[in-house]
């Protein structure tokens, strides 16, 4: 049975209850004696029917059972029992449904799945496609300026994720899919010019340009065989408002982070972002060279941010203010028809027990970065192995991130997934090149594979030589390189270049120092917000 669905209990005679249970019905106070919690609503099943009717509250017809005079003491029970019976009154319909009228017609609905064949079979648990999209035809021209939001749309998604909540409701796995990751989309008809297409290559996030949310869900059921129970599509308005509704969120970096295109200025520390402020956050992919990497480390951080406070704030314990949330979100999104007031009220209150450590984010693993399409340029191909592995994790409900302690490894600023490497032999050595290379490719660096001859050939210490603004990277590249020195080279770009010299003996392993900066495992919510 479904942790959301748990029945009422039975009345017990007095003589027979466990004095250790709850109080006997003469023990519990008013209602008014307690917030109100959000009510105990199951989620329908996938196919969009309501689970069978045990659990339910009696309807508003039904009498309880006489109530003895009412004693006094036990004043331990009180809260405990305003709540409950909080419960009952909300979930029986009348007055507490009322708080929660309403909710369902601010979405705007559409259907992803319509004439959906040969679909993934359905697992344990529940999976949201989560879409984040360009619009801001809502902002008004001050925010836009305000925020750096003037330019055109181009009407595709940003963000794409796979938002997957265990059967027990007990934790909820992220799964980002970079917007540039090679796709095939399934024959249809394009939404634009009418033209039927047949399956071809694209960026993931072309998919929504050319056939919507129905497209986009086709696209990732057939990349990942994940079947996808809900969509939820958010916009740049749908996002702010719901951030400051919520009162900010609580964002924390080491080091400073600037953005000069969308105007994102932080200071290292702790700061209290408001709606504008986050979206700058999460939009922003100019800071280093991560690039979009670092953009969607950067949302999973933010995600886990605002789990931490809406958990932590009392919204999912009141039942009039997590209505005033909900609407406030709500009034700018795009759901299925299957996503309505009962799914969100029971994720509420299956939320309520969350704590950061309750959520767990990841990257699709890539296995080729820079994997030429004609026609569709420079994509991101993933590693089919580990994300087959991923992702049917996902499919068995198991969690993403087993704890497993790792020792020997160095600990750096910026991740080898992230790090651009040239090789260059300098000594005589013949093979040393080749060498280093395929060490640095095995702990993670994305050489180029291609190592050259240097000019010296007479170098006696490896040498890292970079461009000033790649210098985290560098020193992280150092750090595998027991004893290189590092030499700044102004203008050399991105790329960054091991003389090999002979004193090198080994690459050593290293690994993100924050996991939140970019390496491709699983960190949980816990790791990633502020202290």
């Amino acid at each position: 049975m479904s942790a959301l669905s748990t029945p009422p209990r039975s009345p017990v005679p007095p003589e027979d209850r466990d004095p250790d249970q709850d109080p006997a019905p003469e023990d519990r106070p008013s209602a008014s004696e307690g917030p109100l919690p959000v009510p105990e609503a199951p989620l329908p099943d996938h196919e969009g029917q309501s689970p069978a009717s045990e659990g339910q509250s009696p309807t508003a017809g039904e009498q309880s059972p006489a109530q003895p005079p009412v004693r006094r003491g036990r004043p331990r029970w009180s809260t405990r029992m305003a709540t409950s019976l909080s419960v009952v009154v909300l979930a029986a319909g009348g007055a507490g449904h009322a708080v929660f009228t309403g909710l369902d017609s601010d979405i705007d609905r559409i259907d992803p799945f319509k004439d959906m064949k040969n679909r993934p079979a359905r697992g344990d648990g529940t999976n949201v496609l989560l879409v984040g999209t360009d619009g801001r035809d809502r902002l008004s021209s001050e925010e836009k300026e305000e925020y750096r939001l003037g330019g055109e749309p181009c009407h595709c998604t940003d963000t794409v994720m796979i938002v997957h909540l265990s059967e027990d409701r007990r934790r909820a796995s992220v799964v980002s899919l970079p917007r540039d990751s090679y796709a095939e989309t399934p024959p249809h008809t394009d939404r634009n010019t009418g033209e039927r297409h047949e399956a071809h290559p694209v960026k993931l996030n072309a998919a929504y340009a050319e056939g919507g949310p129905q497209l986009t869900v086709r696209t990732v059921e057939h990349m990942t065989q994940v079947k996808i129970d809900h969509y939820l599509e958010v916009d740049f308005t749908s996002f702010m408002k719901t951030v400051d509704v919520l009162g900010g969120v609580r964002i924390c970096t080491a080091l400073p982070l600037a953005d000069p295109v969308t105007g994102l200025d932080l200071a290292a520390g702790t700061h209290e972002l408001n709606g504008g402020q986050a979206l700058q956050y999460v939009r922003s992919r100019h800071i280093d060279g991560a690039a979009d990497f670092g953009r969607i480390q950067r949302q999973q951080r933010f995600l886990a941010a605002l789990i931490a406070r809406a958990t932590s704030s009392g919204v999912l314990l009141n039942p009039v203010r997590f209505r005033d949330v909900t609407q406030a979100a709500l009034g700018s999104v795009r759901a299925d028809k299957g996503f309505g007031t009962d799914q969100l009220v029971a994720l509420g209150r299956a939320m309520r027990s969350f704590s950061p450590s309750s959520s767990e984010f990841t990257t699709v693993p890539i296995g080729t970065m820079d994997y030429e399409v004609k026609g569709v340029g420079s994509t991101l191909k993933w590693d089919e192995r580990k994300a087959g592995r991923l992702f049917r994790t996902l499919r068995d409900d198991r969690p993403l991130a087993p704890h497993r302690v790792r020792s020997g490894v160095a600990r750096v600023e910026v991740a080898p997934q992230q790090i651009r490497v040239q090789v260059e032999n300098g000594t005589m050595t013949a093979g040393l090149g080749p060498l280093v290379d395929r060490a640095l490719a095995a702990t993670g660096f994305r050489t180029t594979g291609t190592p050259v001859n240097g000019r010296d050939r007479s170098l006696r210490r490896t040498v890292v030589r970079y461009d000033p603004r790649w210098d985290r990277s560098a020193q992280s590249l150092a750090a595998a390189l027991p004893g290189s020195g590092l030499e700044a080279v102004a203008g050399q770009g991105p790329v960054l270049r091991v003389v090999a010299g002979a004193d090198f003996t080994k690459v050593r392993k290293v690994r993100a120092k924050d996991p939140a900066e970019g390496e491709f495992g699983v960190v949980t919510g816990d790791q990633v917000v502020c202290p």
